[in-house]
């Protein structure tokens, strides 16, 4: 399995709807940060789905290095 690429240095301000199920990329390669595209394929790694709890806006990692996917942890600084 691959190391995740950091596909960038601060969080994103996402909103999240309650009850919908997101895709958080977890490789770094995904042109669609900080959502999976698909482009993990054959890389060893998988999204990590999770499903909004409320309606907010919440900052998701980019960088990869969180210990508390998908949001950001600071780890980035």
């Amino acid at each position: 399995m691959e190391l995740p690429k950091r596909a960038g240095d601060n969080p994103l301000a996402i909103k999240l709807e309650a009850g919908k199920k997101y895709a958080w990329c977890t490789c770094g390669l995904s042109s669609s940060q900080p959502f999976c595209n698909g482009q993990h394929k054959g890389k060893g790694m998988a999204p990590q789905v999770f499903t909004a709890e409320k309606t907010e806006t919440k900052y998701l990692c980019v960088c990869k290095a969180t210990k508390n996917g998908p949001f950001c942890d600071g780890s980035h600084k």
